[in-house]
């Protein structure tokens, strides 16, 4: 079905009219590390694993992901957040530059620490994760810099994305300064959203909750679940609670392995199903959705088209180990088959 409505040569047009959009990532960023090893026997001393190292590597993760998945697709992206005054911070801006990333809109505050998600990976296999972090809520004085910051930046802008991770960057007031910001520009404003925060979350764009954040959101119980998302009534009622309560332009469900669930008000919801292969990884997945489903809709893509390019494009990052991005011809070859 999705191949009718968004062919190869419909995704190359996307993808070459997405190279002058001009996107920005506000959130909390992450320094993601990895520890590769392998594990051949239990420890003497407890019953865990002993893991014999191998090698470590680090990505940037959260906000800093959602960035790094725009410019692996040529696009043009800045990432604006908060880090710490630690190694990892300087290793987290080294890394986006590498990458391309415009990362000038990273705030210090040494009161805070910079996110370091350390993963612990055997045999393809997560074994376990260690979060060092500061979750306290954002102060006024370095959410005003932020704000200022991402004005600066944001006349140029066509879309901004808000990755938030319940790390306390994501404040209400620094939300309903950017919402009003945007509404009066006519910058598109998507949102990936952490329920627990409790945000007053109407009137943006795109939101891109997961099955379990959906039902969190609409203070539903999810008791049922069928195969066919379209039949399941029970989520269609929280799909429907959020678009009468929230009014986003669109609300985009991912439902990892059924793929994703497209909602618009006035609209029948569109089912698309994954097109993964293989699922090695989730980590990032969602960072990838919400980067190319904006810059699809940057690009002129109609939201079908627009969910259907992020389908593809989460479909190839899912088969990689780590918090990955798809590249331009990865995802013209998913479309080729």
């Amino acid at each position: 079905m999705s191949a009718k409505i968004l062919s190869a040569t419909r995704a190359r047009q996307i993808l070459s009219a997405a190279v002058k959009a001009r996107v920005l990532v506000l959130g909390d960023v992450m320094l993601d590390h990895f520890i590769w090893g392998s594990v051949a026997r239990i420890s003497p001393e407890a019953p865990v694993p002993v893991l014999d190292f191998e090698r470590e590597s680090f990505m940037p993760g959260g906000a800093a992901n959602v960035a790094r998945n725009l410019t692996s697709l040529d696009v043009p992206a800045g990432v604006f957040g908060v880090v710490g005054d630690d190694v990892a911070a300087r290793q987290l801006k080294k890394l986006l530059t590498a990458q391309k990333v415009a990362c000038s809109g990273l705030i210090t505050n040494s009161a805070r620490h910079t996110s370091v998600k350390t993963r612990v990976v055997a045999h393809k296999q997560q074994v376990v994760r260690i979060d060092r972090e500061t979750r306290d809520g954002l102060d006024a004085k370095p959410a005003a810099k932020l704000l200022r910051a991402l004005k600066s930046k944001l006349k140029d802008a066509d879309a901004l994305i808000i990755g938030d991770y319940g790390k306390g960057v994501v404040t209400q007031p620094l939300l309903n300064e950017i919402k009003s910001l945007c509404r009066e520009r006519g910058i598109w404003l998507s949102l990936d959203p952490k329920p627990v925060h409790h945000l007053d979350l109407s009137g943006l764009s795109l939101i891109t909750p997961n099955r379990k954040e959906t039902f969190e959101l609409a203070a539903l119980p999810d008791e049922t679940r069928q195969g066919n998302p379209l039949a399941d009534q029970n989520l269609m009622l929280a799909a429907d609670s959020l678009l009468n309560e929230l009014s986003p332009a669109v609300l985009l469900i991912t439902l990892g392995e059924l793929g994703m669930l497209l909602c618009q008000r006035g609209q029948k919801p569109f089912h698309i199903p994954t097109v993964a292969q293989e699922v090695f990884d989730v980590s990032g997945a969602g960072d990838t959705v919400i980067a190319t489903f904006t810059v699809a809709i940057t690009a002129g893509a109609s939201p079908v088209e627009a969910a259907i390019f992020a389908n593809h494009a989460a479909g190839i990052v899912v088969g990689k180990i780590g918090t990955a991005t798809p590249s331009p011809d990865e995802l013209l070859k998913s479309f080729g088959r």
